[in-house]
């Protein structure tokens, strides 16, 4: 697969960089830790000012009719910032509904999504049972759930919408490592639940686009750690040189440069992949959220250690990259799954 990004991804992707670099800084941030995760002027102008929310949704219901590639783009810049935003939560409902929702569900849903109006979450259980359009579960882990209007559930094989302010719908939000992208769990005790018109195609949206997502995002954090740390080693000096010319400081930084291209990589292979429904979308994609999980964790942790004593106060930001990149390591599966699922696709294959 040969692959170059067009005129248009490259605009995109300057585009949304320099938005997160200009908007998403460690004071919003960080007002927005304090609150429900999420930075509500950030979130409206990227929704309304950018017009990006709807990057996958097609144009005949309001998004701007591009792919994977270009939502992938605009996932590495935000999470080159740890930005607060529910992105991955509303990008992965609307791609569900444009997949698998019924034409009702699209019209209701799609232009508040993509207009940040609404904010989405999803999650899904084994054990709920639904039943004469009840539905009845424990549905955890969902991200930011308890600022969500639309819950996008999957039980078992079954993928339904269920309003957040619906009868026998109970929220628990939960303090998180990540306070960025907050938790919640979701009880439901005979809520009024919709069933979308293609589970599969629903389900298979929720799972690409999360996965891509989550990749996107460890590559921006992971690249955004080396480079502030290479800053840093340029501007700290101890015995009267700049601590970027020690050789073992250097070899960190090249290890993590080295595992980074790497991740840039898988997580572009991946995207191309779904876009062109390339046979090898299902192992691409398990192997960038794995590759880049992996990478940004040791990026963050490098950081860290790289700063020295700075590095692991409060004050300083290399602590919000370490939480986000923990959170993704676990998040849709942790890496030692996804391996796994990678080596029975192989041998499938090979069989």
């Amino acid at each position: 697969m040969e692959f170059a990004f067009t005129e248009e991804q490259v605009m995109i992707a300057d585009t949304a960089r320099g938005f997160f670099a200009e908007n998403a800084t460690s004071a919003r941030t960080r007002a927005a830790m304090a609150a429900d995760g999420i930075d509500r002027e950030l979130w409206s102008s990227f929704c309304t000012e950018l017009g990006l929310a709807g990057v996958g949704v097609p144009e005949a219901l309001g998004g701007a009719g591009l792919g994977m590639v270009e939502f992938a783009l605009i996932a590495e810049a935000a999470g080159a910032q740890v930005a607060a935003l529910p992105l991955m939560g509303n990008a992965r409902a609307a791609h569900a509904l444009v997949a698998g929702g019924t034409p009702e569900q699209q019209a209701r849903w799609l232009p508040a999504l993509v207009s940040g109006e609404s904010i989405a979450t999803s999650a899904s259980s084994q054990d709920a049972s639904f039943s004469n359009g009840k539905l009845s579960g424990t549905f955890r882990f969902a991200p930011h759930g308890g600022s969500a209007d639309l819950l996008l559930l999957t039980a078992g094989e079954q993928c339904l919408v269920v309003e957040a302010s619906a009868p026998g719908v109970a929220v628990t939000a939960h303090v998180t490592m990540d306070q960025t992208r907050p938790l919640a769990t979701i009880v439901l005790n005979n809520a009024p639940a919709e069933t979308v018109a293609d589970h599969a195609a629903a389900n298979r949206a929720l799972d690409v686009t999360g996965l891509i997502c989550l990749a996107a995002e460890a590559l921006g954090g992971a690249q955004a750690a080396l480079d502030r740390t290479v800053a840093y080693s340029k501007e700290r000096v101890q015995f009267g040189r700049a601590i970027g010319s020690f050789q073992a400081y250097k070899h960190r930084l090249a290890d993590m440069m080295i595992e980074i291209e790497q991740a840039r990589s898988a997580v572009y292979w991946a995207a191309c992949a779904i876009d062109e429904g390339s046979d090898e979308a299902q192992i691409a994609l398990h192997s960038a959220k794995a590759f880049c999980a992996d990478t940004f964790h040791m990026c963050a942790g490098n950081m860290i250690q790289l700063h020295g004593g700075i590095g692991f106060t409060w004050e300083h930001d290399a602590h919000l990259f370490f939480k986000r990149a923990r959170s993704i390591l676990s998040m849709l599966g942790d890496s030692q799954w996804h391996r796994e699922q990678i080596a029975a696709l192989v041998l499938d294959q090979a069989a």
